[in-house]
């Protein structure tokens, strides 16, 4: 088996004139986070949890600005945030569309479900639309097989998803229309 490399050694990082990480989120890091552990590398995650939930993803530059904020390497930043899922290193989009790809969803249509969105904006898994609206994923299991193929629109649950529902159902985002709440106690197929 060879490895695979990537040349993340001669890597430009995008830079903005000002810090990701703020004086105000600096000082939060180093007085009150990073004391709860014994070894600054366990400070990494909530550091991580912190930019993202400032700015909705974690930028290259936010990595370095965390890793010497905590006296650890870049590289184990970088590692820290490749390793979980929970972590966006792309822009995403207003939208967040998810289709539960678990082997029941699979096995109730989800890849069509998938297929069907895919089309409808014109990106693949793991894409943004162009105008940063939506941004298409797959989710290992969103606990809903009984009520199989099921999706999230942001943090809203869907169930019994046909192709046309889901559709319907970024339509009505695009249009405005859409209403959250889910229909996690809703079991009909549309």
């Amino acid at each position: 088996m060879g490895w695979i490399t990537k040349q993340s050694a001669s890597a430009k990082i995008e830079r903005r004139g000002e810090a990701y990480l703020t004086p105000a989120m600096r000082e939060k890091l180093t007085g009150e986070i990073r004391p709860r552990f014994e070894k600054p590398l366990a400070a990494v995650l909530p550091a991580l949890h912190m930019i993202q939930h400032e700015y909705g993803w974690i930028p290259h530059q936010a990595m370095l600005e965390v890793a010497d904020a905590l006296g650890v390497k870049p590289s184990e930043v970088l590692d820290t945030a490749t390793f979980y899922e929970e972590y966006w290193l792309n822009r995403k989009g207003e939208c967040l569309v998810s289709v539960c790809r678990s082997i029941a969803c699979e096995f109730c249509g989800a890849t069509d479900v998938t297929e069907a969105i895919k089309t409808r904006l014109g990106i693949d898994v793991g894409g943004t639309t162009e105008d940063g609206k939506f941004t298409l994923v797959e989710l290992e299991c969103l606990g809903s097989c009984g009520s199989a193929p099921a999706m999230l629109v942001d943090e809203d649950l869907h169930e019994n998803v046909t192709p046309e529902r889901a559709v319907g159902l970024v339509d009505q985002v695009v249009q405005g229309a859409y209403k959250h709440g889910g229909s996690g106690a809703e079991h009909h197929k549309a």
